[in-house]
């Protein structure tokens, strides 16, 4: 029976969705045997506690956290270890990484497609995750011309909540707030409402792992970026499983990539001054799949046809028609990633009438033909003996 030790404070949804896919593989595979070793095990006995635990019980492979470099785990024990991410990525073991620059310049991608010109960052300083996920936000940020903030501290809540709110109370509003996982963004939400902030009228607050308990006990919920952990779990228990049969050789890297964000009362907030585009822009959001037409939108509109079509443009940069395919190609793109239904459903289902055009459409939009983007969601990259993620 194969042994696998766990580093893991599986205490974070981004934990628990990674050992479901891990746990998956070895239910497929196994049978496996887990430990996991209390956190507290390593403050009692340090690095030289674990190494003596995993020899004693005979690990055949260690999965976690190891920020000290003091003991080469490999070659003391000679086994597959593969290490998360935290202060920086490992040269010596196979890493469990992300993109995370990719996940900050979706963040700011999505802002920017509701019109934000401000855009701020809330994280964590001297973390390789949430560094490089500020990294791609700013990157991103001043690629189209935006203005950028930031707080990043490596102090504890309870030591910056008053340096916190006086960042929030001095932000220009409206602003587009990237905060580096789920758990910060909940901390910046109570501390809005201490502050008598409102999200998202002043502040649009997204953050990252789409962990349902945080996100929705937050007044209001939470939007978050979803990422592909599952299946990073069920990479790593594949590949660690041919290490041990000696069939890969070398150590590798498990990319988690974003893959979608799911919406929630955060974010509903576009910076359009103009009420009646504001309010159309918020009917298409909604009624996507609808037949929608510019008749129907302009109904109870007073204005015409033209100086609609020119405000609309004006104001989102882009056609009325062209927002509403945009807007069925997002929630394609979302259903493609979550559900294993036909495309042909999934595209009446969102709006589209013709089937045979929605392909062309997807890939104008998205960059890819439906397939190739449902595709996405079985790809874990692992480069063997890479030790860095551009």
């Amino acid at each position: 029976m194969i042994k696998i030790l766990l580093l893991i404070d599986y205490s974070s949804e981004f934990d628990r969705k990674l050992l479901r896919g891990l746990v998956q593989y070895s239910k497929e595979n196994g049978p496996w045997l887990f430990y996991r070793l209390p956190s507290y095990y390593s403050a009692m006995y340090g690095e030289q506690g674990i190494l003596k635990w995993a020899k004693e019980w005979k690990a055949d492979a260690i999965i976690g956290q190891w920020n000290n470099d003091t003991i080469d785990l490999q070659k003391e024990l000679n086994i597959p270890v593969v290490l998360q991410n935290y202060h920086h990525r490992s040269v010596t073991y196979s890493n469990l990484t992300g993109d995370y620059k990719g996940t900050g310049r979706m963040a700011a991608q999505f802002f920017a497609k509701r019109m934000f010109r401000n855009f701020a960052y809330f994280g964590v300083k001297g973390v390789v995750w949430s560094d490089e996920r500020c990294q791609g936000y700013h990157q991103e940020v001043k690629r189209i011309g935006g203005e950028f903030f930031s707080f990043e501290s490596d102090k504890q809540e309870d030591e910056i909540r008053m340096e916190v709110s006086r960042w929030l109370q001095q932000l220009p509003k409206p602003i587009a707030l990237f905060c580096c996982d789920d758990a910060h963004a909940l901390f910046i939400s109570e501390t809005c409402r201490m502050t008598n902030i409102h999200i998202p009228e002043e502040i649009a607050l997204l953050g990252v792992d789409n962990d349902e308990l945080m996100c929705n006990i937050s007044d209001p919920p939470i939007s978050s970026i979803e990422l592909e952990v599952e299946r990073g779990g069920y990479s790593i228990g594949r590949l660690i499983h041919q290490q041990i049969k000696k069939e890969h050789e070398g150590t590798f890297n498990i990319v988690i990539n974003p893959i979608r964000i799911e919406l929630r009362q955060s974010t509903e907030k576009h910076n359009i001054k103009d009420p009646y585009i504001l309010e159309v822009v918020k009917y298409i959001d909604s009624h996507y799949s609808a037949d929608l037409t510019i008749e129907s939108l302009l109904a109870n509109l007073p204005l015409s046809r033209r100086n609609f079509e020119v405000k609309f443009k004006n104001a989102l940069n882009t056609s009325i028609y062209q927002y509403i395919l945009n807007c069925r190609c997002n929630h394609l793109a979302d259903l493609l990633l979550t559900t294993d239904r036909p495309l042909s459903d999934l595209a009446i289902e969102v709006g589209f009438k013709d089937y045979n055009n929605t392909s062309r459409v997807f890939k104008k939009y998205k960059g890819c033909s439906p397939i190739e983007y449902r595709q996405k969601r079985n790809l874990i990259i692992h480069n063997v003996g890479s030790s860095a993620i551009e």
